[in-house]
């Protein structure tokens, strides 16, 4: 029989935990494909080894996942209009877009970054300073995978054979 104590090491999976670290040192199942199906569709909650998360799919189709709360004011982005413009390309092809913050109007890409702040002027360089907690993903078989541990020991995504399978087919 496991003491309290090893039963809370062993069961503790929030961030900082060993549990919790050990887990995100591989790539975890988030979310099904499915539950985010359409590009600019209305973003999903992810409770994710004791982290709130928000999942959505932008406009160009690219699937993020980041932390729940906006670094600004802490309001939901689960709350946040998913969208955006594909005729202002950021890099070749791809439009600017991302959630935008119901309170303040800030808005972040997949990868977590602020990509525009209606507050400030064109020409100001605070959203560069901004950042949410996002997490790397992949899908694959109708799975959106994501690795949480730290980026320089993320290992690359393990196929398993469902990478050219379809969703319904897996």
């Amino acid at each position: 029989m496991l003491s309290q104590q090893d039963n809370e090491i062993l069961t503790r999976v929030g961030p900082g935990t060993p549990m919790g670290d050990l887990l995100r040192r591989y790539w975890t199942p988030a979310l099904l494909s499915s539950e985010i199906p359409e590009p600019g569709g209305d973003p999903v909650r992810v409770r994710l080894l004791c982290e709130d998360l928000v999942a959505f799919r932008d406009l160009n189709g690219r699937v993020g996942l980041i932390q729940e709360n906006c670094p600004h004011r802490g309001a939901s982005l689960f709350y946040g209009r998913n969208e955006g413009t594909v005729t202002a390309p950021r890099t070749a092809g791809e439009g600017v877009c991302g959630l935008r913050c119901p309170y303040h109007g800030w808005q972040f890409d997949a990868d977590g970054a602020c990509i525009d702040m209606p507050s400030e002027p064109p020409t100001s360089t605070f959203k560069e300073r901004v950042r949410a907690k996002a997490y790397p993903v992949h899908e694959s078989g109708g799975i959106v995978w994501t690795y949480m541990g730290p980026r320089d020991t993320m290992t690359p995504f393990r196929d398993f054979g469902t990478e050219s399978l379809e969703p319904h087919q897996v």
